[in-house]
């Protein structure tokens, strides 16, 4: 049994030159959406409509508890009496220096406010 050694270079070879002329072509797709974000334009990108029980499970159960209760961060039973809606969208865009991130809910600010607004 005598195997060219040849043959898996060989593969490996041809399997990178069809994934470069794939990857080109991907390329070649998406300019011109590219060129359009990169002068200013308006991106193609959608928000996600969620409901803002939704967004705390995929944003903020970590920081403030599955019950709200706050686990690294404080607890956002009392937030509403703490903060007016104006001052918790604030929060949501900007984050705040103790070590809130900012834009977690991108796009769901407002209702985001509201609903957190509403617990009391």
């Amino acid at each position: 049994m005598n195997r060219n050694p040849i043959i898996p270079f060989v593969l490996i070879m041809v399997f990178g030159i069809g994934l470069m002329f794939f990857l080109s072509f991907k390329g070649l797709g998406d300019s011109k959406q590219i060129a359009n974000e990169a002068e200013g334009g308006e991106s193609t990108e959608e928000v996600a409509e969620a409901s803002p029980e939704e967004l705390y499970q995929q944003s903020c159960i970590g920081c403030h508890g599955d019950q709200y209760q706050g686990v690294s961060g404080p607890a956002l039973t009392t937030v509403g009496s703490d903060f007016t809606v104006e001052e918790i969208e604030d929060i949501l865009v900007n984050g705040t220096p103790n070590g809130m991130p900012g834009n977690l809910v991108p796009g769901n600010e407002e209702k985001m406010a509201q609903w957190l607004a509403e617990m009391k």
